[in-house]
């Protein structure tokens, strides 16, 4: 096995391959031993920063400008937002723009990064996972209560079922009680009928037999029942029952048997608070320590009676100017165009 291509192997130096170099450029990316250091710093077509190698990585790397390469940038403008080198200081593109060292930008960002760091760390993720959690929360309330309702709707809807099986059972009772009394009442017509019709039977036979004989005291005794049997039973109208159902009406059923309140999600944009520190927390948007020139509009105004009294700014492009002694309000563009006039009435 190659030992340079060993995970166990040592670093080595980038030119001779000596093991454990005691020198590192930052700038290359190459570890150095002693004997190399010289010979790599003879190297003028590039920069050089050569720190111990326990060091390493603790020299900035300055980029290089991209339109004068291989000039190294060693300024920032403030207004481009862009790393420039010196050459670039002369152009027409900066021109009255706001430079800074490269390095003081660097340590500025950085503090910026620590500072953005400390605060994702410390707030901003921890906020995040307290809204997921109130979310999982949320989810698992939202199924209890999908089974607490389907449990009340089943044992309500039993309790309809109960109440149905009662009125079925009910009618049914009714019907039964109505049946019983209307069959008590034909049974006894029938039954004095019948008892009628043997009478009369018996008459017939009788009055044969009186016929036949010639017992003229017996005919003569005979007393006539037809007079009591032309008085017929009075006439029974029986009106059997009859059921008549009444029209389901399915949204009066469902309003009766009950509702489900408004299923509604509120959205609050601004539901979820920070808590700040004692020392406060920085806005979204912090305010510039100084203020900062953006661009300089030369206007029509000027002198005693033309003062300029009043900007506004129109969008992040434009501004609006006017004078109290004169009705003509002028738009502006950064870069001092004239965009139109309006008549103040």
């Amino acid at each position: 096995m190659d030992p340079r291509s060993s995970a166990q192997d040592v670093v080595r130096c980038d030119v001779c391959d000596t093991p454990v170099p005691p020198l590192h450029c930052d700038f290359c990316q190459t570890n150095l031993c002693k004997a190399c250091v010289g010979e790599h710093m003879l190297d003028l077509s590039k920069k050089h920063q050569v720190v111990p190698f326990q060091d390493r990585g603790s020299t900035p790397y300055y980029p290089i400008c991209t339109k004068h390469s291989p000039k190294q940038c060693e300024l920032h403008c403030e207004q481009c937002d862009i790393p420039i080198c010196a050459h670039c200081v002369s152009s027409e593109s900066h021109k009255h723009h706001k430079l800074v060292d490269i390095y003081t930008n660097y340590e500025k960002k950085r503090e910026d990064l620590q500072k953005d760091l400390q605060e994702l760390i410390k707030s901003l993720s921890p906020k995040y996972q307290e809204i997921a959690n109130k979310i999982t929360v949320q989810k698992a309330d939202l199924s209890k209560n999908a089974e607490k309702l389907t449990s009340a709707i089943d044992k309500h809807g039993e309790v309809w079922h109960r109440e149905i099986d009662t009125i079925i059972q009910k009618l049914k009772s009714d019907l039964d009680e109505m049946d019983a009394k209307h069959l008590a009442v034909l049974n006894k017509q029938e039954d004095e009928i019948t008892h009628t019709i043997s009478e009369i039977t018996q008459s017939i036979a009788d009055l044969k037999k009186l016929l036949d004989s010639n017992d003229v005291s017996r005919v003569s005794a005979y007393k006539s029942r037809n007079d009591e049997f032309r008085r017929l039973p009075p006439k029974l109208t029986v009106s059997l029952p009859n059921f008549t159902p009444q029209k389901i009406n399915p949204e009066q059923l469902y309003q009766q048997f009950g509702s489900l309140s408004a299923f509604s999600i509120t959205t609050e944009e601004h539901g979820y608070s920070m808590e700040t520190s004692e020392a406060g927390s920085s806005p979204v948007t912090p305010l510039l320590g100084e203020p900062r020139v953006i661009s300089t509009i030369q206007t029509q105004y000027g002198g005693y009676s033309k003062d300029l009294t009043s900007v506004t700014c129109h969008s992040d492009e434009e501004i609006w100017v006017c004078s109290f002694n004169n009705k003509m309000m002028r738009l502006y563009n950064l870069q001092g165009e004239l965009v139109k006039s309006v008549q103040k009435t």
